[in-house]
């Protein structure tokens, strides 16, 4: 991954992404050490985290994270997510933030140079081709380390920069062991 020092950069983290990508590669993210490393590397700008919440529970076992996130340089965005039966019968949960994060980041587009997606998710490939468009330099955080690629091609091919989990794993990653929060709600 290439970032210019003299860059303004923003990191958008798909929440529930970069959580199957960091299980499937047997890691958690210290988010500490991830907000450290990227200012390191130039002027950041802002940091999005995006998951949504089933909020009709007494307790939400991502809220610590989420929490921790918000008061620890992060900004936080969340929505509720949705609950149905599908039709064999089974309850299933329902929550994308595709659309939120898309909106932000083109609203913010004019305040940086460089945005640095979390996720593999192919949805977002009209967006990164879109702020290439703006001029914006795009690298995408996914994996090709998994036997299935967390990665959609397509995203991969768009992207400026393309930089894998498991290679920021080193900088950025801890064993499983030692993180007691759960996962945040994946998209069903």
């Amino acid at each position: 991954m290439t970032i210019d020092a003299r860059e303004k950069i923003v990191l958008f983290i798909d929440g529930a992404n970069l959580y199957a990508t960091s299980k499937a590669i047997g890691i958690d993210i210290d988010y500490r050490r991830l907000l450290a490393e990227f200012k390191a590397k130039a002027y950041l700008l802002r940091a999005n985290y995006y998951t949504a919440l089933v909020e009709d529970q007494e307790y939400s076992s991502i809220r610590p994270l989420i929490d921790w996130l918000d008061y620890n340089g992060f900004t936080v965005i969340t929505k509720p997510a949705r609950e149905f039966t599908d039709v064999t019968g089974r309850r299933k949960i329902k929550g994308n933030m595709d659309i939120e994060l898309c909106v932000d980041a083109l609203e913010l587009a004019p305040h940086y140079d460089h945005m640095v997606l979390f996720s593999g998710d192919g949805d977002f490939t009209a967006l990164v081709a879109a702020l290439q468009r703006m001029g914006k330099r795009v690298t995408v955080v996914s994996t090709l380390t998994t036997s299935t690629p967390m990665i959609s091609d397509d995203l991969r091919r768009q992207a400026d920069f393309f930089m894998d989990v498991a290679d920021l794993a080193k900088a950025v990653g801890r064993p499983p062991a030692t993180r007691p929060v759960t996962p945040p709600i994946a998209e069903q």
